[in-house]
């Protein structure tokens, strides 16, 4: 499967209809959810750093496959409501990457280096 692939059959199991733009609530509903599962990840790996020491156990690591599918099902989403294709996203970041690879400035902060 595509990205593209994904992000069409995702975009089929959104439950808002109509307007989709910037502002709009199905739009706010995106955003909020991709930041509520991103949140959601986060507490997960709290958790297996405080009760184990930061190993992962098998049971874990399927429990996170299932948020990271959730966190790609809003960014798909969003992404679509934007007019953006997740191909072009990917390409586009990993791009940037190897560009900072290359120059020598995957790390530092700046979102432009």
């Amino acid at each position: 499967m595509t990205f593209n692939d994904y992000q069409k059959a995702a975009i089929k199991t959104d439950v808002f209809e109509g307007d989709k733009s910037v502002g709009s609530l199905a739009f706010i509903a995106k955003l909020l959810g991709l930041v509520g599962e991103t949140g959601e990840v986060a507490e997960k790996f709290k958790k297996i750093y405080r009760d184990n020491e930061g190993h992962i156990t098998l049971e874990q690591t399927d429990e996170m496959k299932k948020e990271l599918g959730d966190i790609l099902w809003y960014l798909s989403t969003l992404a679509d409501y934007l007019g953006i294709e997740l191909e072009e996203i990917a390409t586009l970041n990993i791009e940037k990457l190897a560009s900072r690879k290359t120059r020598g400035v995957l790390k530092g902060s700046g979102d432009n280096r």
